[in-house]
Order: structure tokens, then C-alpha cells, then sequence
């Protein structure tokens, strides 16, 4: 039985709800999408042919499973308490707060019973979740390092906890600098650009330095995401061994040196990704036996999926203490970056 959701928000991100629901109807349902003004409804209704609506009556009357708060950022948290306060499971977009105020309210929610998932999908990316699981397989030892430059802000913080094994409660400083440099625009979320033009882009450059002796080193630019001449790359590096992109170094049993690959195995159009494997060695392999869709979609997908037993049980696919952590790093970055140089170190929260 597919699990029934509504949508809150009709922006950009919502559309990535829609498009799953599409693809997967044994799995999803779209009820509807909760729009602010009648122009976006009409907008929904005859570019998209989706169940779109301005009545907040007609979502509940629609009994959804759970609710996806997609609005913008500085709206996420007030809508996410509102329809948590009313009792629904609600799978909220990132970040789950801009301030460390509203973090804690969303944690005292949850501790009252409130049922409040964060869309974080980045880990559950096909090709980073192989990553991640080579690291977790031990090749490289303990991993104590890690260059990033694959997602910004508290994208960066999960992966950067994930991959160097990091809990919660691990106090951190940061440091670090904004640049500036000219970029030759080659792309953009509607499509390519070819017209020459060039724009000034920011590039963050910051170390986070944790009490265990762990480092990591953030390095992003948002022209990476849609840059044809930008790319993004990560390094993980432990005693054993290192990742580096796709090629996994490491000293086996004997101390003797290997180097393997990480195979992709891409659909037909190279937009989705079956499997990624070294050899015979499977390290992830997507849960979609059909229709595979890219990997955004693909790791949406997976936190959607993970609705039916948070539901049902309360176990997450992202723990809201994570979620609230990555956006707390969020706010202590920024700090760094208004004040070039200086040490932020973070103090211990609520959900620590």
C-alpha cells in the first residue's frame, strides 16, 4: 500500500516530491500541494497536472500519512512546528532552523511526541553512500581526515560527520574565508548556459578542527552544482589508507599497498545508478529495481521510504539530533566566515 503525503510549499524542491511520487505510485501518493496564492495553483495544475490547492482544510481532509514541508528556508521551522502540532509525521527540507532558538523548539517538540523527520538526502546519494560505505568497511582504518568539496553548508557538516564517524556530542572550532573569484557560467538549474557570460562567485575555504585530534578541510563553491568546468571532488583519509574520489588506496593484511576502483553501474541514459561495486564487491546497490531516477531523486526517495517505519516505530533514516547538530555547524560556519581567521568553537545543545 503506497503511503499518502502532501505537499507544503510549490517551489523548486517540491517538484523533486511530485516527480518521485510520479515515478513510484505502488510506493507514493501526492494528494496534494499546498500553495500560497491561487497563481501558483494554477501554475501546478496546468504545467505539472498536480492535485494543487490553497486550502489547508483540504490537505488534512485528505488524511495524509505524512506531510513534506517544502517552503523556504526561513519559513521551514514555523511551518514544520505547525503541522507537527497537529499531528502529523512531518518530513521537513533543509535546514531544520536558521537560528539555535528554533532548534531547540523543534527538539522540544520532537522530545513531546512530535514526529519530525529531516530531509537530508546527501548521504543517500548512490555514489557518496558507496563511499561511505568503504569507509565503514574498514579499508582505511579509522578515518581521521576528510577534503570536501562535494555540498555546501550543512550538507557539508553530515557528510563531513558521517564520514569521519563523528557523533553528536563532538565539540568542534572552526576557522576559515570567503573568496571571491570570476567564473565562466556554463549551466544553471534551468539549463545550459552558453552565452559567455562571466560572474564573480564566492568559494569557502574552512577547517574544522574536533576534540578527538579528526579534521576536516570544506572547500565549496555553489557554481558546482551546475558547472560543466567545476568540479566537486572528496578525500577521506585514515592510517590504513585513502579514498580519493573513485579510487580506494589501502594496505591489506600483509601491509602490502592495493588500489581498486569504484565501479559505477549507470542506466542506459547515465542518468540513474544501478550499483556502484570494486570487483565483485557490491557497495551499494539501489533499492528501485525500476524506474531509477537520478540520484537526488533516488536519495529523497530513500528518506520518503523511511517515513512507512519512523511512522510506524519511530526509527529514523536521520537521526533529528544529526539534523539539528548539521544546522547548528550551519550557524557556527557562518560566524567564521563574518569574522575571517577568528576560532568559533561550538557550545554544547539540547539535543547532545
Amino acid at each position: 500500500m503506497s503511503l499518502r503525503f502532501v505537499i507544503v510549499g510549490s517551489g523548486w524542491r517540491s517538484l523533486f516530491y511530485a516527480r518521485i511520487a510520479a515515478e513510484h505510485p505502488e510506493m507514493f501518493h501526492l494528494e496534494a500541494v499546498l500553495c500560497r496564492n491561487e497563481e501558483k495553483v494554477q501554475k501546478l495544475k496546468q504545467e505539472y497536472g498536480l492535485p494543487a490547492t490553497m486550502s489547508e482544510e483540504e490537505c488534512e481532509a485528505a488524511s495524509p500519512d505524512f506531510v513534506v514541508v517544502a517552503v523556504s528556508k526561513p519559513s521551514i521551522c514555523e511551518v514544520t512546528l505547525k503541522w507537527a502540532g497537529k499531528g502529523y509525521p512531518v518530513l521537513c527540507e533543509t535546514p531544520a532552523a536558521l537560528t539555535q532558538e528554533d532548534l531547540g523548539r523543534i527538539w522540544n517538540m520532537a522530545e513531546n511526541g512530535a514526529k519530525i523527520q529531516v530531509a537530508e538526502q546527501y548521504f543517500q546519494y548512490p555514489m557518496i553512500a558507496a563511499a561511505l560505505e568503504a569507509v565503514r568497511r574498514g579499508y582505511l582504518g579509522d578515518p581521521y581526515a576528510v577534503n570536501i568539496s562535494l555540498a555546501h553548508d550543512y550538507h557539508g557538516a553530515s557528510l563531513i560527520r558521517r564520514f569521519l564517524n563523528l557523533d553528536v556530542n563532538t565539540p568542534v572550532k572552526l576557522y576559515g574565508k570567503r573568496f571571491t573569484f570570476p567564473v565562466m557560467e556554463t549551466g544553471s538549474r534551468a539549463g545550459d548556459v552558453t552565452n559567455g557570460s562571466i560572474k564573480d562567485r564566492d568559494r569557502i575555504r574552512l577547517t574544522l578542527e574536533f576534540d578527538n585530534g579528526k579534521a576536516a578541510f570544506y572547500d565549496f563553491s555553489g557554481v558546482q552544482y551546475h558547472s560543466y568546468i567545476r568540479s566537486r571532488h572528496l578525500n577521506v583519509r585514515g592510517v590504513k589508507g585513502e579514498l580519493d574520489d573513485l579510487t580506494l588506496r589501502y594496505t591489506d593484511d600483509k601491509f602490502r599497498p592495493v588500489m581498486r576502483e569504484l565501479e559505477v553501474n549507470w542506466t542506459e541514459d547515465k542518468k540513474g545508478i544501478r550499483s556502484v561495486a570494486m570487483g565483485n564487491e557490491v557497495l551499494y546497490e539501489n533499492p528501485f529495481s525500476t524506474g531509477i531516477m537520478p540520484q537526488d531523486e533516488t536519495a529523497i526517495a530513500a528518506l520518503m521510504m523511511g517515513m512507512k517505519q519512523f511512522i510506524e516505530d519511530g526509527k529514523p533514516v536521520y537521526p533529528l539530533a544529526d539534523a539539528l547538530q548539521d544546522a547548528y555547524t550551519l550557524i557556527l560556519m557562518n560566524q567564521a566566515l563574518e569574522h575571517p581567521g577568528e576560532v568559533v568553537k561550538s557550545d554544547p545543545q539540547i539535543w547532545q
